[in-house]
């Protein structure tokens, strides 16, 4: 497969700057709302760990719902497939990620999947730990083996708004504290989610991560094994089902490669024999998505033949 080059990047960023007028800044989130729609980013990790960027690559950007497929790796690895799916489950879904309707309707009233933020408040509501920051410690520690760099963290004054706004999340976890689906305290489990949601790196670091994933779970330098193989699959299949929110289908068509986004902005995607690909831009379309990640990772899928179908 034909390798992305410096150059070719920074042909793509300018092509695709333009469409962040498309778009709009998360403003439900008062912190997110400060983020300027012009600032994008984009960066290709190769799995023979060379590494590309174009645009802002120094700026720093929360992960957001990026963080739900790193969550759901260390809730597989901490308590195996069988009782985390108890918990959520494998369908994808037409509704928007903050839908409450399918609790309503599902018997059990379990979330639909990992990737929705009732799935997602269920899988960080199993990870182990006496408090929010052993729980998003979790994660912190996967991140932290994963790029070699213990100095990520979550950004504070996003994971304070997140928390203080946070009034539909604390409606799902409600509902399904009602329904068994959750254990312990309510705001406990928030304030662990909204860090999770508020964890901060670069372009070129969630390349990294992408590339492992790209890799099966592989450390790119040292081959070692950092998410089991098969747990690894489980994640990028969700990616490919429902990780584009309610526009997965069209971005499958579209694009046709795993991928995550993030209402901050964020896009972490993977290039299957590749490498993994990241995209910050925090102008939003009407699902949720960035308007120049999408557009920027649906021209280079098709000039290089990505997808996986």
């Amino acid at each position: 497969m034909k390798k992305v080059t410096e150059d070719e990047l920074k042909k793509w960023m300018e092509h695709v700057r333009i469409y962040a007028n498309n778009g709009k800044v998360a403003d439900y989130i008062p912190a997110l709302a400060k983020q300027q729609p012009e600032i994008n980013a984009a960066a290709f990790y190769h799995i023979d760990g060379h590494c590309v960027a174009a645009g802002q690559t120094k700026y720093l950007f929360t992960l957001q719902s990026v963080s739900k497929v790193l969550a759901l790796a260390v809730a597989l690895m901490e308590h195996g497939e069988d009782a985390v799916f108890s918990r959520v489950g494998l369908e994808p879904t037409s509704e928007p990620f903050y839908t409450i309707s399918k609790l309503e309707l599902e018997k059990p009233s379990k979330p639909i999947n990992p990737m929705i933020n009732a799935g997602a408040l269920a899988i960080t509501n199993m990870l182990c730990g006496a408090n929010s920051e052993e729980m998003v410690g979790q994660i912190l520690q996967l991140i932290h083996k994963m790029l070699g760099d213990t100095s990520i963290d979550y950004d504070q004054e996003v994971a304070k708004s997140e928390y203080e706004s946070a009034f539909l999340n604390r409606s799902l976890c409600y509902f399904m504290k009602q329904n068994g689906v959750i254990t312990g305290s309510v705001e406990e489990l928030l304030d662990a989610y909204t860090k999770q949601c508020a964890i901060r790196m670069n372009i070129q670091q969630l390349a990294k991560i992408a590339a492992i994933f790209a890799n099966d779970g592989k450390d790119i330098h040292s081959d070692e094994q950092i998410i089991p193989l098969y747990y690894a699959r489980i994640c990028k299949t969700f990616m490919v089902t429902c990780g584009m929110y309610n526009a997965s289908g069209s971005f499958a068509i579209k694009v046709g490669i795993p991928a995550k986004s993030g209402v901050s902005g964020a896009i972490m995607g993977v290039v299957r024999d590749s490498g993994g690909i990241a995209v910050f831009g925090p102008s939003l379309d009407e699902k949720g998505n960035s308007v120049v990640g999408i557009k920027l990772l649906e021209l280079m899928s098709k000039h290089y033949n990505w997808s996986i179908y």
